[in-house]
């Protein structure tokens, strides 16, 4: 390649330095973020995280732990308004439209309102830091309002501004995603379920715009293991919420158990329904098989998943719109040699075709996993076939370090095209 002077060009320069915005980290639930930005440290980008909430969470994962010196966390209420105000008095017009753009896309709702400006003030108060790192992309997880403080701090800055989308951040929390997906440098999202919906709720564009990276696993650190599964242990891992479908895996093990079908189930997570599917256990008399495990550590959850026969994540459309994205913890499941059974919701057959790497079943249909849940509990051959299959798509399309390479390209052209 030569330059308009005749001259040869030397390749782009892949950017040395990126900004992560995100709601909270260390966050227990959002370990594709961790597995996604040590794989950009491996290729030798210094990445630092701005975290708009500050970590409270007891329970850190080893990984997260790692990454705790990046981690830019909000400063004491003084402090942050100090830097705030002195980051205004530095930039006010930018900072003014930026917040006058916030205001008009966000009035209709005042809580979203108050929130974003709240994400833009714990931006604003790490400028003079931000200033200092310099980062070639500011990069933001979710579509909401780390988003939204990565857009703000790249018109102030000057810096290209990227996100990456998921699944409520788009479905039941729109915010600014039109400006957003407009002046971003990089438009990612996690699936082609998630680029359809842009295309047909937020703009035409995005069939251009929005790059699909998958979340994946770290398949470095899950030993695949298919033939020492000859219990009847399910496994379901997840927060519990009405998206994951927990409600209906009880229903569905209720009728198993009707049926003489035997086994134990372990639903490992926590979340507000605690409470409501401990009676639906016991309104079926299946104490003595459906166990809460709680929230688990990393290293606890593949110990479970290495005892599992199956892996069940009946994913579900809540009544408000919020759906999964690809679930992490299906991959995961997979990646491990567990035979997996879900529904065909969302980005989930992006990840599973029907009887090839995975059983799929319509979403609140327990007869329908039932019938499931006992095929693979009664089938070792097919639970095999299934599991070899479902390694091989991790391996081909899910595996994070290969994703995150793929990240680390885009990342590049988005900070070579603005340049």
């Amino acid at each position: 390649m030569r330059s308009n002077n005749g001259l040869p060009m030397s390749a782009p320069r892949p950017p040395q330095r990126v900004l992560y915005v995100v709601s909270l980290f260390p966050c227990w639930s959002e370990t594709f973020i961790v597995r996604e930005i040590s794989a950009l440290i491996d290729e030798g980008v210094d990445v630092r995280i701005l975290s708009l909430k500050r970590a409270s969470q007891e329970l850190i994962h080893t990984d997260a732990a790692a990454l705790l010196d990046r981690v830019r966390q909000p400063q004491p209420l003084w402090l942050g308004v100090f830097g705030a105000a002195r980051a205004l008095l530095a930039h006010p017009v930018r900072i003014l439209t930026a917040t006058a753009t916030i205001v008009g896309g966000t009035w209709r709702h005042p809580l979203v309102l108050l929130k974003s400006l709240g994400a833009l003030a714990r931006g604003l108060e790490h400028l003079a830091w931000l200033q200092k790192f310099d980062p070639e992309l500011i990069h933001a997880h979710w579509a909401t309002y780390p988003s939204t403080a990565a857009w703000a701090l790249g018109r102030i800055t000057g810096r290209p501004f990227g996100f990456t989308s998921h699944a409520h951040d788009i479905f039941v929390s729109p915010q600014l995603l039109l400006r957003k997906l407009v002046d971003s440098a990089l438009a990612v999202t996690i699936s082609r379920h998630n680029v359809d919906w842009f295309d047909r709720n937020v703009s035409r564009l995005s069939q251009d715009k929005l790059e699909v990276v998958h979340c994946g696993v770290d398949l470095e650190h899950i030993e695949w293991r298919p033939d020492d599964r000859v219990g009847n242990l399910i496994v379901g891992v997840g927060r519990l919420v009405p998206i994951k479908g927990f409600d209906t895996l009880i229903e569905a093990l209720a009728l198993a158990h009707r049926n003489g079908v035997p086994f134990r189930c372990r639903l490992i997570g926590e979340g507000p329904l605690r409470a409501e599917l401990e009676k639906r256990v016991r309104s079926h008399g299946l104490q003595d098989h459906i166990e809460f495990m709680g929230a688990q550590s990393q290293e606890s959850v593949r110990a479970f998943l290495d005892e599992a026969a199956v892996f069940a994540l009946p994913s579900q459309i809540a009544a408000d719109g919020g759906r999964d994205g690809i679930p992490v913890a299906l991959m995961e499941a997979m990646a491990s040699g567990c035979a997996v059974v879900s529904c065909r919701t969302s980005g989930i057959p992006e990840l599973i075709s029907d009887g090839e790497q995975g059983l799929l079943v319509p979403e609140r249909d327990a007869p329908a996993l039932a019938h499931a849940l006992q095929r693979l509990l009664s089938d070792a051959a097919l639970r095999r076939r299934l599991a070899t299959a479902a390694r091989l798509r991790i391996e081909q399309e899910f595996d994070a370090r290969k994703e995150a390479r793929k990240l680390h390209q885009l990342m590049m052209r988005a900070a070579v095209d603005v340049a």
